[in-house]
This record gives structure tokens, sequence and C-alpha cells, in this order.
């Protein structure tokens, strides 16, 4: 019995190394005899047919292969940018902080700074869609603000970047849209009767925000909510500076934009 079992070692033995062999051989680096240029090309080529989860393992080779050289830093942009399309925008934005801390100097820091703004733009978009049932109040603001700090910090270092443009355009939208936020969350308050909390974020944008928009609705929400808790004077102070400083405004003539229903139906 004991010999039978000896005499079987070493077909186990032969079995266990072809099984080994077959992980390596599996497992096999394809990109081994490749030279930068063409892991770049063929991690670009991914990118071009939409395979952003097969090209950042090729920029992530490309990085090692080609350290300490322009294609290297390259290589970290492109990897950013397809974690962005791949939908991880927390490696992307991970990438892109490593990529500034390590090449502060960089001539495409201005591209990393408005891609770091792109990300958080385009993570963030959830919170401009208003007309959804979710409670607004729960809504998170960090990512809008950040995007909104990264295009400013570009604007500001590199005012004559080709990204420039764009980036104060989406600056704009942003600064739009989260006053508006605070419009609707004053408004989610007032609707529920809590008119302390909807005074208080109506407030919040009047004070935040210049020259946008929603403060007229703000204005509105305050007056509407100062008289609910018949606090008279106030109420009369702001349509005084609303009148003053919208004089046309349908809110006060109507109730509501472009609608000749109560402004409250509308919500």
């Amino acid at each position: 019995m004991l010999r039978a079992k000896l005499s079987a070692l070493p077909a186990l033995a032969i079995g266990a190394a072809a099984l080994l062999a077959g992980c390596a051989s599996t497992s096999e680096d394809k990109t081994a005899n490749w030279s930068p240029n063409k892991i770049y090309a063929e991690a670009k080529d991914e990118m071009g047919s939409g395979g952003y989860d097969k090209a950042i393992p090729l920029f992530e080779k490309l990085e090692g292969r080609a350290a300490g050289t322009p294609l290297a830093q390259q290589a970290q942009l492109e990897k950013a940018y397809a974690q962005y399309k791949a939908g991880d925008q927390a490696q992307a934005l991970s990438t892109l902080d490593r990529f500034m801390k390590l090449h502060p100097s960089s001539p495409a820091i201005d591209y990393a700074l408005y891609l770091k703004g792109i990300v958080n733009f385009n993570d963030n978009l959830g919170l401009f869609a208003f007309l959804s049932r979710q409670d607004l109040s729960e809504r998170d603001q960090k990512a809008a603000k950040e995007s909104f700090e990264s295009f400013k910090e570009l604007v500001n270092r590199f005012p004559e970047s080709r990204y420039a443009s764009d980036a104060r355009a989406r600056m704009t939208y942003i600064v739009n849209s989260l006053a508006q936020y605070e419009v609707h969350v004053a408004r989610y308050y007032y609707n529920r009767g809590a008119y302390v909390a909807a005074i208080n974020r109506a407030q919040n944008a009047l004070s935040d925000y210049q020259n946008v928009p929603a403060l007229e609705e703000a204005l509105f929400i305050l007056l509407r909510s100062y008289d609910a808790l018949g606090m008279a004077q106030l109420r009369d102070d702001t349509r005084r500076v609303m009148e003053k400083t919208y004089p046309q405004s349908d809110y006060l003539s109507r109730g509501a934009k472009s609608r000749n229903v109560p402004w409250w139906q509308l919500w």
C-alpha cells in the first residue's frame, strides 16, 4: 500500500507542475516585450473603442515602464480620464491629486485641474435634478463646490489656458445651480410648514450668492414665510426690498412666473 502511494507521487508532482505552468501562461504579461510607445498606442486604441477598463492597466504599465519621462506623466493623465469614463470618479480624483502632487510644475497642470473639475461636475449632476422627489435637504453639495474650486484655480492660475473659457462657463452654471439648490430646499421646507427652516435656507441663498436668478424666488419665500409666522414688520421690509430689486416681479403680481396660477401650486 505504501509503495503504491509513493509511486503515485511523481504523477501528482507532474500534474501540479502542469497546473502551475498553465496558471503562469494565463497570467503572462503580453506587454513584456512591448515598447512604451506600443503600450501607449494600444491603450489609446482601447480608449477609442470605449474599452476604458482595458486601457487603465495598460496606462499603469506605461507609468512604470516609462517612469521619469513625459510619457509617464501623459499616461497618468490618460489613466485618470479612463477611470472617469469607466465610472470610477474616486479613483480618477485620486490619480489627478497624485499627478499634481508629483508634478506641480508640469505644463499639463491646467488640464489636470480642468479634468478634476469635470469629474466632480459630472459626479454631482444629480444635485441639480430639481424635479426629483428626493428630499433636497439630504443632497450633498460637496462635489459641486469642489468642482467650482478646481475651475476657479484653473482660471486664476492659467487665465490664458485653452480650458479657461469652458471653466468660466461651468463656474457660472455651478453658482446658479447651488443658489437654486438653496431655494429648492427653502421651498421644500415652506411646503411642509417648516417656516423657520425655509427662512434660514432662503437667507443662505441671499447671503452666499449675488446676481443669480434664484434670488428673486428666495426673497419671495422669505416674504411668505414671515407672513405665515405673523412677522408683519419683516414681511413688509422684505416686500419693499423685493419691489425695489425686482420691480417687475411676477412673484409679486401673480405669485408665479409665466403662469396665471397661485405660486404654491407649482410646487
